[in-house]
């Protein structure tokens, strides 16, 4: 008989929140603050910083910090805005350090 598995999901790393689905991973080849993350189609249970001009690796972006609804850990950003056409598909996506997240349901 095969066990009910819900959905693998990346979770705070700090509090277990549960933040991100596995599946609205676009790209593993980013990079945060602090390391490798990962960008993501959507982020749940997570509340936004202010926005700021910030110059990353790929240009000029507007950006807000993602911290997690329960315990207030940044965990990365939202792309907000991008300057260059070639980096606009990243608006409204989220970037989610790997140091930051921890794998449920695996």
């Amino acid at each position: 008989m095969a066990e009910m598995v819900g959905p693998r999901l990346y979770s705070c790393c700090n509090c277990r929140n549960h933040v991100a689905l596995h599946d609205d991973i676009i790209s593993k080849a980013f990079q945060g603050r602090n390391g490798r993350a990962f960008l993501f189609s959507h982020a749940m249970n997570v509340s936004m910083g202010a926005k700021e001009d910030r110059n990353l690796m790929t240009g000029l972006h507007t950006v807000a910090d993602v911290y997690c609804s329960d315990c207030r850990e940044v965990l990365g950003w939202k792309y907000e805005r991008a300057y260059e056409e070639s980096q606009k598909y990243k608006e409204g996506k989220f970037i989610l350090e790997k140091s930051k997240i921890v794998k449920e349901n695996w």
